[in-house]
């Protein structure tokens, strides 16, 4: 039998869980004529078919039942054994994952005092809700992350830092606006911009649990995911957001911010996620500087 190449099984796996050749064309961003060569030249050095082709579709016959979980297999181990060398390697860069929870202003000091120590090791920032974060993380595309807690970090190593309490931003001719301080009870009868679940499940049912606790049960209406055009909609008067307290550094006209008597029981968390098992060498810097410039 002659030697097989990764890439002929990497398009047979594609076939084989698409069970259609166009489709799998697609995934791979090729024509689908090639795709079908090169199948028939691995069912050659195989020397046996690997799907069954009729007008019903495509279909794996014995053997090719037999070859994929081998191929899933032996494709899993050469992706193991790249991501182990390029760990193993000294690491030239440094992905860093940054949540949208929390402005960016509060990293500034933290990212600075890093980017000042690492010397030629390329810091690359990726910001986003914690959940694809944590994802990232654990996928090995990127080495930390700073994450809004709680978030289902259950197989990560978590390092606590600091606490973000909740405040509200409303529009600053609203009548609430001459209080120095406010509370859920104070807004329960107006409009509240707030974030959708799927962007931060974990945080969001703790918040759920802090508004049955408060009887507070507004009209919620949903947040833009960009903070700058939140804030232009409560401005102009459509709504009021609850929002971290590191938030105060957008400023805009038309907007007010005032602290929240409940603000701590729906603070959010700051923590730096890993993987234990895959720290990367600048992880002892990172936690370090993480603790001095976020560690309240």
């Amino acid at each position: 039998m002659r030697a097989l190449d990764t890439h002929a099984l990497t398009l047979f796996c594609a076939v084989a869980r698409c069970l259609n050749f166009r489709q799998a064309a697609e995934q791979l961003h090729m024509t689908q004529p090639p795709l079908s060569r090169a199948i028939k030249t691995l069912e050659e050095k195989l020397g046996a078919r690997l799907f069954e082709r009729d007008t019903q579709g495509v279909a794996l016959t014995q053997a090719g039942r037999t070859l994929l979980p081998q191929a899933l297999h032996i494709l899993d181990l050469l992706e193991t054994a790249q991501t182990s060398l390029q760990r193993d390697a000294a690491p030239a860069r440094l992905r860093l994952g940054l949540t949208s929870s929390v402005a960016a202003g509060l990293f500034r000091p933290l990212l600075a005092a890093l980017e000042a120590q690492l010397g030629s090791v390329r810091l690359e920032l990726t910001a986003a809700p914690s959940p694809r974060l944590v994802a990232g993380v654990r996928k090995g595309q990127l080495d930390a992350a700073l994450l809004a807690l709680p978030s289902a970090t259950f197989d990560l190593a978590v390092q606590p830092l600091a606490r973000q309490p909740m405040m509200l931003a409303l529009p600053a001719g609203h009548r609430l606006a001459k209080k120095r301080k406010l509370s859920l009870t104070d807004i329960a009868a107006e409009s509240i911009y707030w974030f959708e679940r799927a962007r931060q499940p974990a945080f969001f049912d703790h918040c759920q649990q802090v508004f049955r606790r408060h009887g507070f049960a507004p009209a919620f209406l949903r947040e833009a995911p960009d903070h700058h055009v939140l804030l232009g909609d409560v401005a102009a008067g459509k709504g009021m957001a609850l929002l971290a307290d590191s938030f105060r550094a957008l400023r805009l006209a038309g907007v007010a911010y005032r602290p929240l008597a409940e603000g701590e029981e729906l603070a959010a968390g700051i923590g730096l996620a890993w993987r234990e098992e895959h720290g990367h060498a600048a992880l002892p810097l990172l936690r370090r500087l993480a603790q001095e410039h976020l560690q309240k």
